[in-house]
């Protein structure tokens, strides 16, 4: 109302005036008055739980029920894949897998489960198993320490690591099937699977013609287009745990943050983080924090991942073959944070 108040003011005076430079500027100002007005929007917010964390979408539709059907159609597409990745669902397709450990056999793989399987392995095998989903005896291992405040014995250790290894994972690419070759293998797909479920719900989103939209699976945030009369999505990288960490408006790109600072625990004047180094089968020590820009989301997870095990040096090395890819490392040290990137 407050904007038609101002239309029929202006054109009030325009008729009472003689000037046409008057009239060339209050006709200026309107243009932009009414482009503010067309521009105005405000997402609509969408969560659920999903993958044992929130899942929540940002649409900006003009209809609502449009939005509302594209995000439940959505989120049905992130269940239907915790069905299959999930490591905890003991029915998954993922820990039948598992279960099928040790046998000489192939296991056939849905479409899915082996696009992810066959990522994560292409990953290992280029960062010599800084990335490796194999870690699931690690991973139980790990969780049993933290919570009783003790590290695991080093024989305790060393049979566990006749478990873990992505060597130990075969694919069949020609006929998408899987052999876990030793016993009481697990898989953890919790490096890369959140990033894979945001790009298939960002599929299911742009089929509906909703495209401008943000989604963040438990901190994987993947990006559609930009909101109307805007020119990106406002994220601020990395937290903003540093100064010089930028804030940026960027769209249609996925950003991964992986990092121990604010989850850690000490163990014999040690500190550990939660998230495991697979060399060594505990918890990283060297404190930071890695994210990712990539165009998909199970890029930017998984090199998050993958970089965070490597350290700054070596990943930044290492993502010097990788194109389309933005990296922000942050390290403590004893005088505070100290950020790199690589470009």
């Amino acid at each position: 109302m407050h904007n038609l108040h101002f239309v029929r003011y202006v054109f009030s005076f325009l008729l009472k005036s003689n000037s046409k430079f008057l009239i060339f500027i209050l006709l200026t100002i309107l243009c932009e008055a009414w482009t503010e007005a067309k521009t105005d929007f405000k997402t609509i917010k969408f969560t659920e739980t999903c993958m044992g964390t929130d899942f929540t979408i940002l649409i900006d539709h003009p209809n609502i029920n449009i939005a509302k059907k594209a995000a439940a159609k959505a989120f049905k597409e992130a269940h239907r894949l915790d069905q299959i990745l999930s490591d905890y669902i003991g029915e998954s397709e993922l820990s039948k897998l598992s279960q099928n450990s040790g046998s000489s056999k192939f296991y056939p793989l849905s479409n899915d489960l082996f696009e992810v399987l066959a990522a994560s392995q292409k990953l290992a095998i280029e960062t010599g198993g800084a990335f490796d989903i194999t870690i699931g005896p690690f991973s139980r291992l790990w969780r049993i320490a933290r919570f009783r405040k003790i590290l695991p014995d080093n024989e305790k250790l060393t049979s566990t690591q006749e478990r873990v290894g992505y060597e130990k994972l075969i694919l069949d690419y020609e006929k998408k099937e899987a052999q876990l070759v030793e016993k009481a293998m697990v898989l953890d797909l919790g490096g890369i699977a959140k990033g894979y479920a945001a790009d298939q719900m960002l599929k299911i989103l742009k089929q509906i013609g909703v495209c401008r939209v943000l989604i963040n699976a438990g901190g994987d945030i993947l990006l559609g287009d930009a909101p109307r009369g805007r020119n990106g999505w406002r994220i601020e990288i990395g937290g903003r745990m540093h100064p010089d960490l930028p804030t940026l408006a960027i769209s249609n790109i996925a950003i991964a943050t992986s990092g121990d600072f604010e989850q850690s625990v000490t163990l014999n004047d040690q500190t550990f983080s939660h998230l495991i180094n697979p060399f060594t089968g505990i918890g990283l020590t060297n404190l930071s924090q890695v994210t990712v820009l990539a165009p998909t989301a199970m890029t930017a997870d998984s090199l998050a991942s993958a970089c965070l095990v490597l350290g700054s040096q070596k990943g930044l090395q290492y993502l010097k073959s990788k194109q389309n890819i933005q990296a922000f490392f942050l390290e403590k040290k004893d005088d505070g944070a100290r950020l790199y990137r690589n470009n």
